[in-house]
């Protein structure tokens, strides 16, 4: 499903973005990172969120917009509430998602991970089609890159304490550590002493 020349999830609709560039030389990801986006914020659907992540989102459409056009961010995935998953930055690429940050004594985790936004908000439930496809994707990211590890998953919350909330207190990081066989760390409840 995941083409490691290319970077490219097969599963996944293309709208590339040029939001990235070279990760550092002998940098690899090992880290995937959650984060939900929801634009406007706490709406769903349309295609603001390919806009903004394309730099092609219009200031005048939405009062919120014009706070955030002069952004330059991209994850490399994004999960729709339907389940539907698209693709902006190949994985092997460096993807700008997750902005001043740290994972394990490690700064700029943008550098060695790969990040990928759950259309949601802080605020309500995600979807089971979007567990689903997530579910389905982290297994076949482990398989195409063995630099990472099914252990090395965290939010956006928990690599920017203080300044991130994301993907929130409704990410049901219990069900995806027994879906996936592991304990994940933000399910581990010592959370801020394992990613400080």
């Amino acid at each position: 499903m995941i083409d490691t020349q290319t970077g490219l999830y097969s599963l996944a609709r293309q709208c590339p973005s040029p939001n990235h560039d070279e990760r550092p030389a002998g940098c690899v990801p090992d880290l995937i990172v959650l984060h939900n986006i929801s634009l406007p914020p706490y709406e769903f659907g349309g295609n603001w969120i390919d806009q903004l992540f394309t730099n092609q989102l219009d200031p005048n459409a939405h009062p919120f917009f014009a706070t955030i056009t002069h952004l330059r961010v991209a994850s490399h995935l994004l999960i729709r509430r339907q389940g539907e998953v698209v693709q902006y930055v190949p994985f092997h690429q460096r993807a700008f998602h997750a902005g001043v940050s740290r994972y394990q004594g490690r700064e700029r985790c943008n550098d060695f991970s790969i990040g990928i936004e759950i259309e949601g908000t802080d605020f309500e439930p995600f979807t089971e089609a979007q567990y689903l496809a997530l579910e389905a994707l982290l297994p076949e990211l482990v398989e195409a890159y063995p630099t990472l590890s099914l252990k090395h998953i965290t939010g956006h919350e928990h690599i920017a304490p203080g300044r991130k909330t994301d993907p929130g207190p409704y990410f049901d990081w219990a069900r995806l550590s027994k879906r996936l066989g592991v304990t994940l760390p933000a399910d581990a409840g010592n959370v801020l002493g394992h990613f400080a």
